[in-house]
């Protein structure tokens, strides 16, 4: 199985699984960090989330894990963790979600000398993200984003 077929396989079955803890499923990403495999299951909760509820979600998807279907898969580890504060928008969903919000876009390359660059979200459209800043609009390309996430306000 490759990475995109094993995330799409592990989101079908933890969708029901997250329902049955209360939450919701975020994301799913099979990635290798450090020469390690690592497959991780991001849960969320508009009233946040807890490690029970994660925990019960991984308890509930490790066996299934352990299926014939995912017997070439390479060895990995799990992970269920909450999608937190400062969480990654990736699927246009997250980006209707949050739009009217303050985000934080990283940029592969540095635009007037900032690799981060902090704006209200004004837009999406299939990859491009539009900011607002300072009450103008700057459309960024997906090909210069390396990550864009909510930003945290202390």
């Amino acid at each position: 199985m490759q990475a995109k077929q094993i995330v799409a396989r592990v989101e079908e079955l933890v969708k029901p699984l997250c329902e049955q803890a209360g939450v919701s499923l975020w994301d799913v990403e099979f990635e290798k960090e450090g020469g390690q495999y690592m497959l991780t299951v991001t849960v969320d909760h508009p009233e946040g989330v807890n490690i029970d509820q994660c925990e019960q979600v991984s308890r509930a998807l490790d066996p299934m894990l352990d299926a014939k279907e995912f017997d070439d898969m390479p060895s990995y580890t799990l992970c269920v963790s909450s999608a937190g504060l400062s969480r990654r928008l990736k699927r246009p969903e997250h980006f209707e979600a949050f739009m009217g919000q303050t985000v934080e876009v990283g940029l592969y390359k540095a635009m007037n000398g900032a690799k981060q660059i902090e704006g209200t979200l004004a837009g999406y459209d299939n990859g491009a993200v539009t900011l607002d800043i300072g009450g103008e609009r700057t459309v960024f390309e997906p090909k210069d984003i390396a990550a864009v996430r909510l930003a945290v306000e202390i």
